[in-house]
Parts: structure tokens; sequence; C-alpha cells
């Protein structure tokens, strides 16, 4: 029974809060507490040893060309970069040939590449050697990108002018957020959505349910996390939709659980 505009019961709320009174702790019991509070702290650090998190709150955008700015994420070397790249509407980039595998993700807004129109968690891959169109937003976007060129000057040129000669067969994959079918239930509450495969690495959408467990492991090989959608707690670390992940191979990874539900992007080791 909603009690909110009930004169008695504010009276009755304030009368019990005026009673309250804080308790005093002793200084044993408020050493100990400190000392709890420390200890799981520290283990808190020790266990997240090997993470690397970017927030969506965090990181530098830098301006690429008019209407398009670019936050780097993280330097993949020989696999290319992870970026956030952001439209304003009415901005493009010119066509290019990708040096390696390319994948991304549009996260808000909408995104075009010649006859192909991409909306929010379509999914494209643009395998190393294929050559797309210019890239242009109507209305602006804003989209996650991993094994971009983007961020290094010399493999951005490379790329340009191997867009210049149009050739090439096109071998990309696209990937709609319409396409349910694709959705495979893994575990209770856990599903999986496949994307792309290459040798012993794959690239898949993970989906939780309200209330999912996900056990602890190890992580066999380097491994990339985009929080798409919802709140993932990884022991007591909250990722929230745009936070990014990449975990060192070897790393640990403690309980995974969700209490709204989550969506998120992962690339890593073929399991």
């Amino acid at each position: 029974m909603n009690n909110a505009n009930d004169p008695e019961q504010d009276q009755l709320n304030r009368l019990l809060l005026d009673s309250l009174s804080p308790i005093e702790l002793s200084k044993v019991r408020h050493d100990m507490l400190k000392q709890d509070l420390l200890t799981r702290a520290a283990k808190s650090v020790a266990n997240q040893a090997g993470l690397f998190t970017v927030r969506a709150k965090d990181g530098v955008w830098q301006a690429l060309k008019n209407g398009i700015r670019v936050k780097q994420l993280w330097n993949g070397a020989e696999q290319g970069n992870s970026v956030l790249i952001e439209f304003a509407a009415g901005a493009s980039l010119m066509p290019h040939r990708h040096n390696c595998l390319e994948e991304g993700i549009v996260l808000r807004g909408d995104l075009q590449m010649g006859n192909l129109r991409l909306g929010p968690l379509d999914y494209h891959a643009s395998p190393a050697g294929s050559r797309h169109g210019g890239i242009s937003s109507q209305h602006g976007a804003l989209a996650y990108l991993r094994g971009t060129s983007l961020g290094d000057t010399h493999e951005v040129l490379r790329e340009v002018l191997g867009g210049l000669v149009p050739f090439g067969q096109n071998r990309s994959l696209t990937v709609y957020a319409d396409n349910t079918d694709a959705w495979q239930e893994i575990a209770p509450g856990l599903w999986k959505k496949p994307l792309w495969q290459d040798g012993a690495r794959e690239s898949c959408f993970y989906r939780l349910e309200a209330d999912t467990y996900y056990p602890a492991g190890v992580h066999q090989g380097e491994q990339e996390y985009m929080m798409l959608e919802g709140d993932l707690f990884i022991d007591d670390r909250l990722l929230r939709a745009g936070d990014y992940q990449i975990a060192e191979a070897g790393s640990k990874h403690q309980e995974v659980y969700s209490d709204v539900g989550a969506t998120l992007f992962v690339r890593g080791k073929l399991s």
C-alpha cells in the first residue's frame, strides 16, 4: 500500500526517525570492520589483475576529420586497434581496403556503406584485403570498431591508398540485430550468438538474462569485451553499457553475474 500522501504515516515516520540514533562502535569493532574492508579491497584488486578497463565516460576523443571523432580503447598491434568512432549527421569516410580483420558494431544511430544500412546492434566484419566504399551516417552514429587501423597514421594511409584501386572480392559479413534465430542457449539464462570465426579465435554476442550467473574461470587467450546493454558484475566490478575491457591471457575472471540482464560482444579463443 502506498502511504506517500498519508499525513498520519508521515508523522509516524518522523517520530520514528527522531527516536533513532547512531550506534556507537567500540574501537575494537571499528578496527575489525576497517580491516575487513581493506582485506576485501586488496582481494578485489588482486582478482582484477590482468584486466584493462575503459569506462564509457573515460578516455580522450580526438578529431579524425570534420564531423568524425575517435576514442582509442586498445592498441592491438598486428591485430589492429579497438576504438569508438562517432559520426555527426552527414559525415562520411572515404573508401579503403582493410589491412586485417575489422569488426564493427553500431551502438547508436545509423551507418551506410553503399547499399548496406546498419542500425543499433548490427554487426559487420570485413576480412583482411577486403574493400568497401565510403561510410556515411544520415542522422549521426556511434560505433565500436575492433581491428581498425585508426590510431596508426601509417596503416590508415595504406588502407586509403588500397581503397583507391576498386578490385577484390567482397567477403564481408553482416549479422543484423533482428536475426533472433542465431541465438543459442548454452546454459540456463545464458545465450550466445556466433558472429565470426577464424582459426582458433571467435567473435560472439553473449546475453545474460536477469539473475544469471556464470562461473569463475581462466582466460586461455587474450579476451576482449564491449558492453552493449545492461549491467554485468565480474566479482565486485560493475560493467555498464559502453564500457570496454580486455583480459590478458592467463588472467582469471571471478563469478560473472547480472541482476538486470546484459548483452556484450566478446572476441577471444574459440571455446
